[in-house]
């Protein structure tokens, strides 16, 4: 049985060109750069005082692309444009080598997607100059041209109908500028050059600074706070990182310019970075990192991987440095991008000390670093939670206790991983009931004397599983705080839940109930001369209504969840002082 050779639809390589592996027709022109690039840079190599120049000229339905580069033998021109993935004769002629852009028959197809007719005319540096013709149905032929003048390719393009846009003039200057901007080699556009071939990095003295900014501002689009630069020499890769001027978000995955080879390959390209370096956009070129199929994404390998732990760690070091060389500017930078340098310092102690040194947490005594409250205090204490630190804040104050808010993003964590990297300091978290031990008590004849009123208070809140206790703290302008510790907050919320469950998740979380018995405290401050008048009202069903009163304003005061028992109750509460406080006609006091 005989063998046969696949047949190969050039319109259903072309759909599959433009419609699945590029995001864009206006490839097309990076493809033919690329090309020409290399047929330069191949030259080069055998004659290196070659000239290197790429001119182009646009018309209302054509563009062609003359370059100086090595030139096509026939032979040559049959396998590499009429042989679709044969890499044989390519390698021999050398465009396989590392120092070369692209593919060179497979990046011309890219020129179908926009032309249904391309030509190439093609004069090696010795020998007959040829011209193929390709079009879009699969036919092409190849036939003996007149010779040129110089060495050297011109392709022209004839358009595709409805394409006619990607051969005017401006279009095809802006896209030579946005992928050709570096490419070391004269560009030139019916004759006018419109490209320098400089990278911004590159600049040297005064002016660096102002160039990069420049850059940034009118390709990037804002001013950066600050530029880094980047330096891999195993992945041929130098460039900057500019440190945006305004909070990043975290959730989103930071995108970069990456130029390959000085061509660009993509302004959105993702990975190049720690996914913790939101706060920087980088524009690099590399030599050495492989790009996908489509030639608009980095493949992601090890040899990427290394390059981003390497980036990293100057990024890392750009801050360290920055801590000891200009803490203004890094309090300013803190003020932008904590929230990168929180999610760093998680995981790399470097970073944790700075954090340590620079990075100021809310407390209930101002802002102060982890340092300071080393220094002052020995130890840290944390609520958890914004909600629990909004309920001790005040009162641990007035008792001369500091508190530190960990309930923003990774504030908690940090904080536990502080001891890691800081010799002797000591993180806790800080529980509320803490705070009675803090509390004066009373003396025994008060005590004595309060007994029936304190009787009274705690048969009201009996129903809402509420310790009545009476202790004396500051400030007095404080009639009442509810305290709650851990255990028992979760011990109601888990019996809150298992009262709204089904059978079988109710069973499931009996099995989870350690039945402890502790209970909140509503605890009533005796300086506060409101408690003490309430103390001594003669109508028990009016102080019954003063304390049910006094607990409602202490759970909305300190932001405790309310239950439908303690709506209820409040709300008995405040219809009853009501009934009191308004006179009706039957009883004119």
């Amino acid at each position: 049985m005989g063998s046969e050779n696949f047949q190969v639809d050039l319109h259903g390589i072309v759909d599959l060109l433009s419609n699945h592996l590029y995001s864009s027709p206006r490839v097309y022109l990076r493809e033919l750069l690329q090309n020409a690039v290399d047929a330069i840079t191949a030259r080069q190599a055998a004659e290196p005082q070659a000239p290197g120049r790429i001119d182009v000229r646009t018309g209302p339905d054509r563009l062609s692309i003359t370059d100086t580069g090595i030139g096509l033998r026939p032979d040559e021109v049959r396998e590499l444009l009429a042989t679709i993935g044969r890499s044989s004769k390519r390698d021999e002629i050398g465009f396989a080598r590392t120092e070369f852009l692209g593919q060179f028959g497979i990046g011309l197809l890219s020129a179908f997607m926009v032309a249904d007719e391309i030509e190439v005319l093609t004069q090696p540096t010795a020998g007959r100059t040829t011209r193929w013709i390709g079009a879009a149905d699969g036919r092409y032929t190849i036939s003996e041209a007149d010779a040129a003048a110089e060495t050297g390719t011109t392709v022209t393009l004839k358009a595709r109908r409805g394409a006619e846009q990607w051969f005017k003039q401006a279009t095809v200057i802006e896209l030579i500028k946005l992928f050709g901007a570096l490419l070391p080699l004269e560009i030139r556009v019916d004759g006018e050059r419109v490209t320098e071939g400089k990278a911004p990095w590159e600049s040297t003295g005064a002016t660096q600074r102002a160039e990069l900014v420049g850059y940034a501002q009118d390709k990037l689009g804002f001013t950066p706070f600050d530029v880094i630069p980047l330096n891999n020499p195993a992945a041929g890769l130098t460039g900057v990182a500019f440190v945006l001027p305004f909070p990043a978000n975290p959730a989103e995955r930071a995108t970069h310019r990456v130029y390959l080879k000085r061509m660009l390959l993509a302004e959105g390209v993702e990975g190049l970075l720690p996914d913790w370096a939101f706060f920087v956009r980088a524009v690099i070129d590399t030599s050495e990192l492989r790009p996908t199929a489509s030639r608009e994404a980095l493949f992601d390998d090890g040899n990427l991987e290394e390059t981003r732990e390497a980036l990293g760690a100057q990024l890392r070091g750009w801050l360290v440095r920055l801590g000891s060389t200009d803490p203004q500017k890094l309090d300013r930078f803190l003020a932008i991008h904590q929230l990168g340098v929180k999610a760093l310092a998680l995981h790399d102690d470097e970073l944790l000390r700075l954090v340590h040194r620079w990075l100021k947490f809310e407390t209930n005594h101002g802002r102060m670093t982890s340092a300071e409250l080393h220094e002052r205090y020995g130890e840290i204490r944390y609520a958890a939670t914004i909600e629990e630190f909004r309920q001790l804040a005040a009162v641990a104050a007035a008792q001369q206790l500091t508190v530190v808010n960990g309930g923003y993003t990774y504030d908690s964590e940090l904080l536990e991983r502080l001891p890691d990297v800081v010799p002797g300091l000591a993180v806790s978290r800080f529980d509320p009931t803490e705070l009675s031990t803090s509390f004066d008590s009373l003396a025994p004849e008060t005590e004595l004397a309060l007994r029936p009123f304190v009787r009274l208070a705690q048969e009201a809140l009996d129903g809402v599983g509420c310790e009545v206790v009476v202790r004396a703290f500051d400030p007095a302008g404080l009639p009442a705080i509810y305290l709650v510790d851990r255990s028992a907050q979760f011990a109601a919320e888990l019996r809150s839940t298992k009262s709204k469950a089904d059978a079988l998740w109710s069973e499931v979380l009996g099995a989870l109930d350690t039945h402890d018995d502790s209970r909140p405290q509503l605890v009533l401050n005796h300086r506060s001369p409101l408690v003490r008048r309430m103390a001594g009202l003669a109508d028990p069903e009016l102080a019954r209504l003063a304390v049910e009163g006094l607990y409602g304003h202490a759970l909305m005061l300190g932001y405790h969840p309310i239950g439908p028992a303690d709506s209820a109750l409040v709300n008995r509460s405040f219809l009853g002082l009501l009934d009191q406080a308004v006179p009706t006609q039957e009883d004119p006091r």
